[in-house]
Formats: structure tokens, sequence, C-alpha cells
């Protein structure tokens, strides 16, 4: 602002830096048992929503107030993301018809919060997460998997939305072929 004309005075503090948060992610048998618990709530979006997150890697709130009219051509878009960016995903054409049939043509697809449900079925599941991911679960599920069965990073990103291909890179430990090389190129110890 042309208020401060002499040194920085921060210029000689480092950086704290922070510990990577661990990224947890449900197994498939993690994932079966929550989905029983879920078929076992009143709420009859809590399971449709959860499947949205899982095949899109939405976050809870995008799938959660996501419009009718957004889910079209085979597709779901996301808009009002957490980078204000929109994204398009694909979804399977079941889900697709799901979708298509759960709520009105226009509007909220979902008129009924579900984050109490997820939770209590993630209780009853006894699935333990850290703290803060609760939800977010899903979408770390949907990414950690993808990278598992061979998806590509670059791909990953778009899909996730996220801006920097740094924020992906945190799935790139769980690629099938990740450092092998370390094998191949190493020095050969064992005969």
């Amino acid at each position: 602002m042309g208020e401060w004309h002499t040194e920085n005075p921060f210029s000689a503090v480092k950086a704290i830096r922070l510990a990577e948060r661990e990224l947890t992610y449900l197994t498939i048998e993690q994932i079966d048992t929550l989905f029983h618990h879920l078929d076992q709530s009143r709420n009859r979006h809590v399971r449709l929503i959860s499947t949205l997150c899982l095949a899109t890697g939405a976050r809870w709130s995008e799938a959660q107030y996501l419009r009718a009219e957004l889910v079209r051509n085979g597709q779901v878009t996301y808009v009002g993301t957490k980078n204000g960016r929109t994204r398009s995903v694909p979804i399977p054409d079941g889900l697709y018809q799901q979708l298509v049939k759960h709520g009105p043509r226009m509007g909220r697809l979902f008129r009924q919060d579900a984050y109490q449900t997820f939770s209590n079925a993630l209780k009853n599941a006894d699935i333990q997460l850290p703290k803060g991911q609760r939800t977010h679960v899903l979408r770390h599920t949907f990414a950690s998997h993808f990278i598992i069965n061979g998806g590509n990073l670059l791909t990953l990103q778009k899909i996730m939305g996220h801006q920097t291909i740094q924020m992906t890179m945190r799935y790139a430990h769980l690629a099938p072929d990740h450092l092998k090389e370390a094998i191949t190129f190493g020095p050969k110890v064992f005969g």
C-alpha cells in the first residue's frame, strides 16, 4: 500500500513447515459395511449422496446441494466449488438414471440434509477416521482407488478440480508402479 518504506521485518523469519495430513481412504470392505449401515437409515438421500461422492470425487456439499438441472448427458456438473471453478464429471449410467428419477427436474436434487445420517452410519460401521475427514473420506476414497486402479494423475486433477498438480500428487504413492524403479535400478543386494 506504499506505507512501509524500510526493509521487511519478516524477511528473516523461516516458514513453519506443517506435517502433511494423513489421507485416509476406505477399503472395499469398509465401503460395503458403510453402505449397509446407510441402507438402514430413514434418510432417502444419504445413500445416493454418498454414492455420488464416491463416483465423482465430489465434496459432500457439492453433492448434497447439487441442482437437478446439472445432471444431464451422463454427467454431473459441479458449480460453486471450493476453488470457484465449474467441473463436469461423467458418471455410470446406472447412477445417472437413479439421479434423474430421484428428484425434481429443477432445483435442489436432495432437499433433506444427510450429514448427520452419514455420520451415524460411520459410527455404526465402526470406521475410525482422523479428525476433519468424516465426509471427506469419500473424496479421498475416490481419488485413492482411481490411482490404485491405474488412473492418470492429470485426469484425476481435472476430476477433483485441483488448481495445482501438487494437490493431486498426494495420491501418487498409491500408483501400482510408484517407485518400482528403486528395485530395478538400486544396488543388487539380494541374489
